[in-house]
This record gives structure tokens, C-alpha cells and sequence, in this order.
């Protein structure tokens, strides 16, 4: 005779216990828990501490930085919960299938940060602590080279130049000397010129702005930090 459990039967079982599982449950149990969902809540703050030391964006949300923390102990305890009954987890699964978030995340990098406190929650929730630990790791290592290798890198500046005449250009030019430049954009209005070119320094070394702002026929000019990702 066949005695192996079938899906319907693993539900129905479910159901049954479902009415009579807070009878069962004890004080070590909820201190396991509890226990459970501080380790989430420590690893949702160290993740947040490891954020706001390895940003590398242009402006910083402490708001988005919170969130990690408490995405990890929120996913923890979804977690810690859909696995005492099928039919909770069943249940669980529906009523976050509903939910549509709309926050629009500038930096690709916030997904990593987000993902990992997501992932983070799931394995603690399930008692899978070395997964977590593993991850912890992996992510550190990944984050080191990722923000060694960024420091190392040249610096980006974007110059809005404001003047007048053509022999304007050929000066900006000399000033700019060896270092590498684009023009991204050009616009003539008259005699009146704007310039937007792009310039890699190294360690602020913005001394030929000066000799740009000196130049004759030159109005103005902004200097404006590239922060974004360039090919070599």
C-alpha cells in the first residue's frame, strides 16, 4: 500500500493544523523567533552601515539606506512565518502578488544593496545562517574592488563655456593641454557661443579653468562634476 503523501493531502493537513498551531507554540519558540529576527534586524543595519560607506552616487538618501534595514527584518519575518503552514505561505504568496511598488531607483547599484537585504532576510528567515554569512562575504569582497578600482580612476568634469568668437575655441584648447577632452555640445546664438566640454583630471587639477575664465571674450564658465560611468 502506497503511503506517500500527495499535494491535496499535504493542504489538507494544513488546514487542520492551521486552527491549532498557536496552541503548540511555547516560549522557546517565540524566543527562536525573536532571536531570529534580531540576527535579521543586525544584518539589515550592518548592510546599511556598508551602504553609506561604499556610496558612490551623487546625492545620498538616508531614507533608501533605512529601508535596507528594515527590508531585511521585514522579509525575515515573511519568511519566518509562511514556513510554519503551507497554506499561510499559499496565502502569503497571494496577497503579495497584489502589491505594485512605483519608487523609481536612480542608481542601478541601490538594486545590488536591495537585492542583498531581500536575500538576505529569506536566509536568515529559513535558519539558513551560513547563506547569509557566505553572501556577507562575497558582497564585501565585491565592494572593495568595485570601490578601489572607482578611486583610482580620473576625475570627470563637464565646462559650460560662455563666449564670443570664433579664436575663443582654439584657446580653451592650449589650456586644456594633454589632458583628455570632448566637446559634447555647441550652440551659437549670434555672436554669443556656449560650449560644453567634457575633461578627465586627475586629483582636482582644475588650474586651466582659471586660464579659461582669463581668456578674452570669455563671459562665464561652470565647471560641473561628472559622476557617471565613461569607457576607457
Amino acid at each position: 500500500m502506497d503511503n506517500a503523501l500527495t499535494f491535496q493531502d499535504i493542504i489538507k493537513n494544513s488546514v487542520l493544523e492551521a486552527g491549532g498551531y498557536l496552541e503548540g507554540i511555547t516560549w522557546e519558540i517565540v524566543l527562536g523567533y525573536a532571536g531570529t529576527i534580531l540576527l535579521s534586524l543586525l544584518m539589515g543595519l550592518f548592510i546599511y552601515w556598508i551602504y553609506r560607506k561604499t556610496y558612490m552616487g551623487v546625492v545620498y538618501s538616508r531614507s533608501f539606506a533605512a529601508s535596507l534595514a528594515g527590508m531585511t527584518v521585514l522579509t525575515c519575518s515573511i519568511i519566518v512565518t509562511i514556513q510554519s503552514n503551507v497554506v499561510l505561505s499559499l496565502g502569503m504568496v497571494g496577497a503579495l502578488s497584489i502589491v505594485r511598488y512605483r519608487t523609481v531607483v536612480k542608481d542601478p547599484l541601490d538594486l545590488l544593496y536591495l537585492f542583498w537585504a531581500i536575500a538576505a532576510g529569506i536566509a536568515i528567515g529559513a535558519n539558513m545562517f551560513y547563506i547569509s554569512l557566505i553572501v556577507l562575504v562575497v558582497m564585501l569582497a565585491l565592494l572593495l574592488i568595485l570601490t578601489r578600482r572607482r578611486r583610482r580612476r580620473d576625475e570627470m568634469y563637464i565646462l559650460l563655456i560662455h563666449y564670443e568668437g570664433q579664436d575663443v575655441d582654439e584657446g580653451v584648447r592650449r589650456a586644456i593641454g594633454t589632458r583628455p577632452y570632448q566637446i559634447k555640445s555647441k550652440t551659437m546664438r549670434k555672436a554669443d557661443m556656449e560650449m560644453a566640454v567634457e575633461v578627465r583630471v586627475k586629483k582636482n587639477d582644475l588650474s586651466f579653468v582659471d586660464r579659461i575664465r582669463a581668456m578674452e571674450h570669455v563671459w562665464d564658465i561652470t565647471v560641473v562634476q561628472y559622476d557617471g560611468d565613461y569607457v576607457d
